[in-house]
């Protein structure tokens, strides 16, 4: 368990995230929070949260008040400004290291929980091929056997990106309880780090799903196509990519009935 000293630090910086955040979930934006309920029988500790990603840190924000509005038993809410002052202390959420250097809020955020891991496939903007730390896998682990964990499979904010099969063997290894999340409206709405706005006044979207019926029996592939279609970023929802493939079929087409009208 943290020490005491630990809980009382992370409870004033979740507290601080929380009264710099809330406003603008609150007056900023529309914000529809559903499915929230499904956060009630969830044990205390040993649950592992996916979802897709559109900015660095909004979403994330917007999903430490959904999960501490609940513990109030104030579902599909935004949770009142008491709340934030106690709020559930065991969340932890997985972040790139490099995209919590700079800043006072990403070291907010870092304080306020953040497993800090090293990507394997991207550093400072370039691609890289970089063996997995298993040392990053013992901490996101260890998160776990303490309470909720957020993370992000596709570890990136492009949308329909594939998820990385690190989460799948997280899942097959520890075994956690698996609620997907979805987000939207976050990337017309913020930067790409989510601390600036793009346009006020916008819908964000949030959805708790219930558990994932998981086979941790089952091969790594099969259990991150799973995780992707519950999160909507398979191919089945890439419907600009499904578009955009049925455009290039047509036109495909069309050369060929003018090759065979000469």
């Amino acid at each position: 368990m943290e020490s005491t000293p630990i809980q009382l630090r992370k409870r004033i910086v979740i507290f601080l995230i929380g009264i710099i955040s809330l406003p603008r979930f609150k007056w900023s934006f529309d914000t529809h929070i559903e499915g929230a309920e499904n956060l009630k029988s969830l044990p205390k500790k040993g649950v592992l949260f996916v979802g897709n990603h559109q900015t660095y840190f909004a979403e994330t924000a917007l999903m430490y008040h959904v999960i501490i509005a609940s513990k109030w038993k104030r579902y599909n809410k935004l949770p009142a400004l008491y709340m934030l002052m106690f709020p559930k202390i065991n969340i932890f959420f997985v972040a790139a290291m490099e995209t919590m250097k700079s800043g006072l809020l990403p070291r907010l955020f870092k304080l306020a929980g953040g497993i800090l891991v090293k990507r394997t496939w991207r550093d400072k903007g370039e691609n890289v091929k970089r063996k997995v730390d298993f040392n990053d896998t013992h901490k996101i682990g260890d998160a776990l056997e303490r309470g909720w964990v957020i993370n992000f499979p596709q570890g990136t904010t492009k949308p329909f990106v594939k998820g990385r099969k690190g989460v799948a063997h997280i899942i097959k290894q520890y075994h956690p309880v698996v609620v997907p999340i979805v987000v939207d409206g976050f990337r017309r709405s913020f930067d790409k780090k989510g601390l600036f706005f793009k346009k006020k006044g916008l819908d964000l979207y949030l959805t708790v799903k219930p558990p994932i019926h998981i086979d941790y029996e089952g091969n790594v592939e099969d259990v991150l196509k799973d995780v992707m279609y519950e999160i909507e970023q398979s191919e089945e929802f890439d419907q600009v990519g499904n578009l955009e493939a049925t455009k290039e079929l047509e036109k495909k087409g069309d050369q060929n009935s003018k090759r065979t009208w000469y």
